[in-house]
């Protein structure tokens, strides 16, 4: 019989968003690994982290776990109980569905425990309905990936009245946050190329920075209002409003300092 691997989900901002039942498999594994590269936990201390679990944990990089396809994790699986703690949901907004695929290819059980997702988290803080939510899209650093995909997918909600979330893209290990403001200069420039008017000065957008932390920021408003908002240290979300709907109208006045004229536009 081979062992396993366990994906443990972190939460979104320190070792405290781990779950009773997360905390316990770690406590319990034979090794256990994380990766901290493809999301930003702003408070996560690791020494913190194995002195509440009695666990040494090891750091894997990015290229261990895509390059090198995980060896080092899969290896000790075969014999032992793995966990490997990833941020956020594992699967979800961060993925290592290779892994696990492969592993299950090789005869090693996986199982996942859940944690707070970014998906759940924003549309939550935002106060809209998640059921009026589209397709999900990141907006990529525009020096090294430049894409109109997020402004289509804005586009394309928008037809069909759903809200967009946009995830901004990162690079944990290397400590660079794409800000909200470099998200909608990006928008806007592919804006003047393609003129739907689907990201313009006056379209309603909501900026969320540091969700799952004691201190989010959110702020909802027309573009040009937001773009120099101070939304404080990263990461940061962004959503795109399709049609409100009255109590939506409602939650991003009171929660968010949305313009109060949001009643007058909903259903």
């Amino acid at each position: 019989m081979l062992g396993q691997i366990v994906f443990v989900g972190l939460g979104l901002h320190d070792e405290k968003g781990v779950s009773l039942r997360g905390l316990e498999e770690v406590k319990t594994a034979d090794n256990v690994f994380v990766e901290l590269y493809t999301s930003l936990l702003p408070n996560f201390s690791l020494q913190h982290f194995e002195e509440i679990s009695g666990k040494k944990i090891t750091v894997v990089s990015r290229g261990e776990l895509e390059e090198k396809d995980g060896e080092a994790v899969l290896e000790t699986s075969k014999t032992g109980k793995t966990v490997l703690l990833v941020p956020g949901d594992p699967l979800i907004a961060t993925t290592h569905v290779t892994l696990r695929i492969k592993a299950e290819k090789c005869g090693i059980k996986t199982r996942i425990v859940h944690g707070a997702s970014i998906l759940s988290a924003a549309i939550g803080l935002s106060g809209l309905h998640n059921y009026n939510f589209g397709k999900s899209v990141t907006i990529p650093f525009p020096d090294e990936t430049p894409s109109e995909t997020p402004y289509a997918v804005i586009a394309e909600n928008k037809r069909l009245g759903l809200h967009t979330l946009c995830f901004l893209d990162i690079k944990a290990d290397e400590k660079r946050f794409l800000s909200i403001r470099e998200g909608l200069d990006a928008l806007l420039k592919v804006e003047v190329k393609r003129k739907e008017k689907a990201v313009t000065m006056d379209t309603l957008v909501v900026g969320i920075a540091r969700a799952g932390s004691n201190d989010p920021a959110v702020k909802a408003g027309y573009l040009k209002d937001v773009l120099d908002y101070d939304f404080g240290g990263p990461p940061y979300s962004l959503v795109f409003p399709g049609q409100l709907h009255f109590m939506e109208a409602e939650a991003l006045i009171v929660l968010a300092g949305a313009p109060e004229m949001l009643r007058t536009v909903a259903e």
